[in-house]
């Protein structure tokens, strides 16, 4: 087989080729994957804490309404506080970990950065 130019064509080099090809766009799916993720988990985190802000503008007496699927449970304010909080900080872990399996992707898709 011969290229356009009359040069022998390398089948082994052309495999390679065609699966570093492959390696790549896979690799760059999951960073995209993972920016998605993050920004999702980020949305999240800052949701929680801006419901907090208001919510502990309130008197400490404040009995409030949580939403739970398509119904609504009275709660303390505390109890409201306690999981907000809780909710910020699984989103703030899980960020880091998406974070770190887009550290761990990066190299592979852009290694000349990474010499």
């Amino acid at each position: 087989m011969r290229n356009q130019d009359g040069a022998p064509v390398d089948l082994e080099l052309k495999k390679v080729f065609t699966e570093l090809q492959a390696k790549a766009i896979d690799t760059q799916q999951k960073v995209k994957l993972a920016d998605i993720e993050i920004e999702q988990l980020n949305r999240t985190k800052k949701h929680a804490h801006l419901t907090d802000t208001e919510i502990m503008t309130l008197v400490d007496e404040t009995n409030i309404y949580q939403g739970v699927g398509i119904m609504f449970i009275l709660q303390s304010k505390e109890v409201i506080h306690n999981q907000l909080l809780e909710k910020q900080k699984i989103a703030e872990e899980k960020s880091k970990e998406s974070e770190q399996k887009k550290s761990y992707h990066l190299p592979l898709f852009f290694p000349f950065l990474f010499l």
